[in-house]
């Protein structure tokens, strides 16, 4: 699970950082379209869940915002929340992958 969460937040890195999605509203728009998905319902859940307003700018380095905007994420795909320990360990994996840059 651990890596699974590293991935996704290398995805939203690369979100941030090559595309400028920065905001909740940014990223769903991007990862879940409106064409294949009830993309405004997916913002306002991950907002409500990670209680980061759906527009405002976030950094995809922010551990703080960024682990509950991820467990959020896993939360609306799955239907159950994610368990912190595994997003928690994904986010150590995901940091010493990108301090090897």
């Amino acid at each position: 699970m651990a890596y699974g969460y590293r991935a996704m937040f290398m995805l939203l890195y690369t979100y941030d950082q090559k595309l400028g999605l920065n905001t909740i509203e940014l990223i769903i728009s991007r990862y879940a379209p409106t064409s294949e998905n009830n993309t405004t319902a997916y913002v306002k859940h991950v907002s409500q869940l990670s209680g980061v307003p759906a527009t405002s700018r976030i950094s995809s380095t922010n551990r703080d915002i960024m682990i509950h905007v991820v467990a959020a994420m896993s939360q609306h795909e799955n239907g159950v929340p994610a368990v912190m320990a595994d997003v928690e360990k994904g986010w150590e994996l995901f940091i010493r992958d990108i301090a090897r840059r």
